[in-house]
């Protein structure tokens, strides 16, 4: 990565914006920048506390925005998402990026009364959303109505993403389901720029990667799943590679950990993963979800797989930001002009 004297751009030279929550997100993030132009924008607007990272990814000026320390959630998100686009006027596409739960999809094998994943996730893997029917790729789970059924019916949708990130997925299903993504290169390249972090973002290795059956809990008071009951774990075959997977579809965000497997299957029906700021952006920021998987959102969520999934999670939206002309950026409204005309209705 190569440095820029700061300030030799200004405010209105950045034209992608890119949402970093947690430290480890915002550390993976500026590890993928091509050029870093500094901390401190040339100005910032009244009452905006967003701490800012500014670079650039191969022609595109890229601000990014991480939440103040210990600040979660979506209205928190909403927070930063405007504040942004009051110190970066002329942004045009959004990126939020992070980590996520992975929601697997676990059935009995009648044959051999074994479970399996049929949706074959896996940690350190990445989602993107994916928009569909009435939606943008990300449901509000903690917004809606319950049925008489007993279940929940979600009303909050995030709005579609802009044209130029839509374009950009496509060529990303193609390029990884030919196996010609360069997603492996990129996140090397990462990894290497974190080598001399305090923090290991490295793979922790698949041995590290337990899925288990639904009813069966994480014992208490055990940190990491050593005592776990193998013969509780759901059967999955080794991969070839440990290189991450791509999977796009439908995003469910709300404001609670998810840490039990009945809740995660109730609530993520048609999801492939849970994560705490998107849906504070449904009307304040038209963006694009990237999530690196590092739990099931279950009882034996642990803290081993953030930062490597927050580093593949940094890879893919390179790899989105690779994809995309700056001719297509140019092309695409104001960030702000589109929450304007949202919000008006």
């Amino acid at each position: 990565m190569s440095s820029v004297i700061g300030g030799s751009l200004r405010n209105e030279n950045y034209t992608v914006g890119w949402i970093a929550a947690l430290p480890h997100e915002a550390v993976a993030a500026k590890a993928a920048l091509d050029d870093f132009h500094g901390r401190a924008p040339l100005t910032q607007s009244p009452h905006d506390q967003n701490l800012y990272v500014l670079g650039s990814i191969r022609g595109h000026n890229v601000v990014i925005a991480s939440l103040p320390a210990g600040v979660i959630g979506t209205t928190a998100a909403a927070t930063t998402a405007m504040h942004m686009l009051a110190s970066f006027p002329a942004i045009k596409i959004g990126l939020m990026v992070g980590i996520g739960a992975g929601i697997p999809r676990i059935k009995k094998d009648r044959k051999t009364n074994k479970y399996r994943d049929l949706r074959n996730i896996r940690l350190g893997d990445v989602v993107v959303s994916q928009p569909g029917g009435t939606h943008g790729g990300v449901k509000q789970y903690d917004l809606g109505k319950a049925l008489a059924t007993g279940e929940f019916e979600p009303s909050g949708f995030l709005n579609s993403p802009p044209r130029a990130l839509l374009n950009a997925v496509g060529v990303l299903r193609q390029l990884h389901e030919s196996g010609e993504s360069d997603m492996p290169n990129i996140l090397n390249q990462i990894l290497l720029n974190l080598n001399n972090a305090p923090h290991s973002y490295a793979y922790p290795g698949q041995e590290f990667d337990r899925l288990f059956e639904v009813e069966y809990h994480h014992p208490q008071d055990e940190e990491t799943c050593d005592d776990c009951d193998e013969d509780k774990e759901v059967v999955r075959t080794d991969r070839r590679s440990t290189n991450p997977v791509l999977h796009c579809g439908v995003i469910a965000s709300g404001n609670q950990v998810i840490k039990s497997p009945a809740i995660r299957d109730r609530l993520g029906n048609g999801c492939i993963c849970f994560e705490m700021e998107a849906a504070g952006l449904m009307n304040d920021f038209p963006c694009l979800v990237v999530r690196g998987i590092c739990d099931y959102a279950d009882s034996h969520k642990n803290d081993a797989w953030q930062r490597y999934a927050a580093a593949t999670a940094a890879a893919c939206a390179k790899e989105i930001l690779l994809n995309i002309p700056e001719v297509e950026v140019e092309n695409e409204r104001l960030a702000k002009e589109v929450v304007q005309a949202a919000q008006m209705g």
